[in-house]
């Protein structure tokens, strides 16, 4: 098992999901992992910013990556499209883009080697499932969690290629291996909308809507995902979303990195819970 890690947090991480930054400080030193936060490191673009300037964005990612060449370690992020457009880059590059891009990074000094692997928490903890059980000291028996993938996590395939983008498992694995339940969740791939909800908004709510509903149906305790935007989405927006449909469902969204910290026994202070919108003191009397 890889334990130490180039950190890349990305924008949302340091500041409106600041809770998942810290469940993830929290969960780290119980699994034995080491982040190392990029230095220097910049926003990846948010999955936009290549409509506008591609070549731009893909300099910012290979700036990330060649930082995170020069420490020497695999980058690690929380973040679905964080990880996309780092992967993005990185593909780009390996492919045939790395002399080209190198010099636009020569101007700061650095060099992309591709050294670099590009992983996430959701592939880290599903790789290592059986170390991730052992250290398990709550579980979370008899709770069923409703495993919201989100785009990013899994598309596109060509991109990501972790596993599967129409019958993926990593998420049912982490969860089974924290002694929860999988509830039944037919829109467990869908679409969060979070990068539509400014010019589609009704769409986006009646997205947001449904996921809710489904996680409710299928007798969810709380929906998890391993993406900060899905979860703002889905947990900011979430009122919203019922009251324009007119649906009485609230259920609790939780980054992935909380689901993880209740199982390894962590209080719920130090996970941020009372930062999640939608009320989620309940989860932790069980």
């Amino acid at each position: 098992m890889q334990t130490e890690f180039a950190f890349f947090p990305g924008c949302v991480l340091t500041q409106a999901a600041k809770e998942s930054m810290m469940a993830l400080g929290a969960i780290a030193p119980r699994l034995g992992i080491t982040l190392r936060e990029i230095p220097g490191w910049s926003c990846c673009g948010a999955s936009q910013s290549q409509d506008v300037d591609p070549l731009a964005a893909m300099v910012a990612n290979a700036r990330n990556l060649a930082l995170a060449d020069d420490m020497g370690l695999p980058v690690l992020t929380a973040c679905s499209t964080c990880l996309l457009m780092l992967r993005r880059a990185k593909t780009e590059m390996d492919g045939g883009r790395k002399n080209h891009i190198n010099t636009f990074l020569a101007e700061g000094n650095l060099n992309y080697k591709g050294s670099s692997e590009v992983t996430s928490l959701l592939w880290v903890l599903a790789q290592n499932a059986d170390a991730l059980k052992a250290r398990v000291v709550k579980p979370l028996t008899g709770f069923k969690v409703a495993a919201f993938y989100g785009c990013h996590s899994l598309r596109p395939e060509s991109a990501l290629g972790f596993e599967s983008s129409v019958n993926p498992a990593s998420f049912e694995t982490i969860v089974n291996a924290l002694g929860a339940e999988i509830a039944p969740f037919a829109k467990r791939l869908d679409c969060c909308g979070f990068h539509a909800v400014y010019p589609a908004e009704n769409s986006v709510m009646r997205m947001t809507s449904e996921i809710v509903n489904s996680a409710a149906n299928g007798g969810a305790r709380c929906i998890v995902t391993p993406c900060p935007l899905c979860q703002m989405q889905l947990d900011i927006y979430q009122d919203t979303a019922q009251e324009l449909s007119g649906s009485q469902a609230r259920v609790p969204v939780l980054h992935l990195s909380q689901l993880a910290g209740l199982a390894l026994g962590i209080p719920a202070k130090d996970l941020g819970l009372e930062y999640n919108v939608i009320h989620a003191g309940g989860i932790t009397d069980m």
